[in-house]
């Protein structure tokens, strides 16, 4: 959804025909102007996008419920999984080299992404399975391919918003259905070991954890939507997404949903983008503090007890001394990519009966970044999280700058900072092809675009 210096001015006019000065950061680019052959290859490539996204929020075994434990060393892969998004992210890769400049897509922030993958390759050679390690990193990257074109395929941000907020749309509309003739499908029953859960609302995913950010993203694609004129969709995406998260019982969703909508409203209110980012840094600060710096301060233990009723986090804090003690044993190196949890280094060992969790059956950390410090050791895991949370904070600055990305690059540090506070409690960092990942990759890729780019406005 680019065009580069090379291709037409169009989305150099401004409504009244005027020609507009390009910022010099955005090197004479505008977002979501591609090179199109015909108009008709416009709406096919917003039709294309729009389904891509579709496919990636529903994931291709949605309403399968929690999956089945595995054996000790057994492989984890999924070859619908496989063959299913190997398929799709050839069909984007072709849409992508057909109907988009070269030089757009040059700037989507290969070299970061480079730093990101590479480490993880790294790590991944040096795991307990080589081999299932770098076969789960290669459909990470394959699924990197179809976030890529959901944002370059669109003609202009119009396209991409209606493209999103469709998505967005049959998503909730499929998943409210399935609430009303297969609910057992939707909510989490009460046999099992998630019957603590009973009656919550878990949609298409496993688990209600992994459902409630979602969905919490779609109501802010809602909110974006409304701010790009899609008044009705935008409104019923927000109510159905808020009332879905309000269903889940997931309640620190349900405390930063509002938190991270609040921090970007209020940089957008007082227009200063500069306050959001200093504000959300203070917050990243208390939220790890009563996390994770719980387990390590009796201090803090002791202010978080006054605070909540459940400090425990429903036993992650066992979970986090657990990683925490790992991370101490091999600090530089870590473990290797998706080669920790429910693998012999901790399959093997005994049985803790003092604990609230058998660690050995824990498919993570609760924590990216615990599990991030795991995988590719300190380092790395620093390096990680300053690429995938610190720089596009940096990228939404610059972003702000340009008046026509305002409304874009909102949207994605809007995900990115509710994602930031989402992985003091759940991992996702590079996980396949696990909607969170994607959203979240989605926005890092796309406020960066928006830091070099200028959106183009709907073509008259």
């Amino acid at each position: 959804m680019v065009r580069s210096r090379s291709a037409r001015r169009v989305g150099g006019l401004s409504e009244d025909g005027r020609e507009t000065s390009m910022s010099d950061s955005v090197q004479g680019s505008t977002i979501s102007d591609s090179h199109r052959s015909a108009a008709g290859t416009g709406a096919f490539s917003g039709i294309l996008a729009g389904c891509g996204l579709f496919i990636l929020m529903l994931s291709l075994q949605p309403f399968a419920g929690p999956p089945e434990p595995t054996a000790p060393g057994e492989s984890t892969g999924n070859i619908v999984n496989q063959i299913g998004y190997f398929g799709l992210g050839l069909v984007f890769l072709a849409a992508m080299l057909g109907l988009t400049q070269r030089d757009v897509l040059a700037r989507l922030g290969f070299s970061r992404w480079a730093v990101v993958f590479g480490i993880a390759a790294l790590s991944a050679l040096q795991s307990f399975d080589p081999t299932g390690s770098l076969r789960g990193l290669l459909l990470t990257a394959i699924v990197m391919i179809v976030v890529a074109g959901i944002l370059v395929l669109p003609d202009d941000e119009h396209g991409f918003a209606v493209a999103a907020v469709n998505a967005c749309l049959v998503l909730l509309l499929l998943v409210y259905a399935m609430l009303m003739v297969a609910p057992q499908l939707v909510i989490h029953g009460s046999e099992g070991a998630e019957g603590v859960h009973a009656g919550d609302w878990r949609g298409h995913l496993s688990h209600k954890n992994f459902a409630a950010p979602v969905f919490s993203i779609v109501a802010m694609i809602g909110i974006y939507g409304w701010r790009c004129g899609l008044r009705w969709r935008g409104t019923i995406i927000v109510a159905l997404g808020v009332l879905f998260v309000l269903n889940s019982g997931s309640k620190t969703t349900l405390g930063f949903l509002p938190l991270a909508i609040g921090v970007v409203a209020m940089g957008r209110v007082t227009g200063r983008p500069g306050l959001a980012i200093f504000a959300h840094l203070v917050l990243v600060g208390l939220i790890a503090a009563l996390t994770v710096g719980s387990v390590m301060s009796p201090a803090l233990n002791g202010i978080l007890k006054a605070l909540i009723s459940d400090p425990t986090f429903t036993g992650r804090d066992e979970i986090w001394k657990f990683a925490l003690q790992r991370i101490a044993e091999r600090p530089w190196s870590g473990y290797g990519y998706a080669s920790f949890w429910q693998t012999p280094a901790v399959t093997g060992l005994e049985e803790n009966y003092e604990a609230s969790w058998d660690v050995r059956g824990i498919g993570s950390g609760h924590d990216s970044y615990l599990d991030a410090a795991l995988t590719f050791g300190v380092p790395g895991a620093i390096v990680m999280v300053f690429v995938l949370m610190g720089l596009p904070l940096v990228d939404y600055l610059r972003a702000c700058r340009i008046a026509p990305n305002r409304r874009l690059a909102d949207l994605f540090v809007m995900i990115v900072i509710f994602m930031t506070y989402i992985g003091m409690l759940e991992s996702f960092l590079l996980n396949r092809a696990d909607p969170l990942w994607v959203l979240f990759a989605l926005a890092v890729t796309g406020i960066g675009l928006t830091a070099r780019m200028r959106a183009k406005p709907p073509q008259s």
